[in-house]
């Protein structure tokens, strides 16, 4: 056992490490077009942190979506709930997701966090975390105040995997 929490504790260093060096090596997100991603525009105030929900589903595949005209390429978590419904899931930007290395495969049993909203006719969550048991996590955005993870500073991120 102790050896299955330490390859645990392992990725879960390699993924914050990553994600440091990606927001490190993209510092210039405040000088670039984060492509209708950033802290306030219409998708993100589309999050209402005070509406946070959770569930229990299972994962179907990955999709690429586009939330907004105009928006660059997201990644989604397909999902089914327990009323067997499918439901896509919003994890954020392309660019920052990389949906290879989240440990999250299609038929494993995730608990979504995150917020419902309705785009084009179709209800979504957007994202803030998902988790597989007590073992992984993964986080998008602060429980807080539904902060995106992509728009901090490395340094906030650091503070954050602590």
């Amino acid at each position: 056992m102790a050896d299955y929490l330490k390859k645990n504790f392992i990725w879960l260093m390699i993924f914050t490490i990553a994600s440091v060096s990606i927001l490190s090596f993209g510092n210039a997100q405040e000088k670039r077009d984060m492509g209708g991603w950033e802290k306030n525009s219409a998708y993100d105030k589309l999050y209402i942190p005070s509406e946070r929900d959770k569930f229990k589903a299972i994962v179907v595949g990955y999709q690429e979506v586009v939330p907004l005209p105009g928006m660059s390429p997201g990644v989604a978590l397909i999902v089914r709930d327990p009323e067997d419904e499918t439901v896509t899931v919003h994890l954020g930007p392309k660019w920052f997701i990389d949906s290879a290395s989240i440990r999250i495969k299609k038929g494993d049993k995730v608990t979504v966090k995150g917020v419902w909203t309705e785009i084009n006719g179709e209800d979504i969550v957007i994202a803030s975390k998902i988790s597989i048991g007590d073992y992984y996590e993964f986080k998008m955005r602060l429980t807080s105040d539904g902060t995106p993870f992509w728009t901090m500073t490395p340094e906030e991120l650091t503070r954050e995997s602590e």
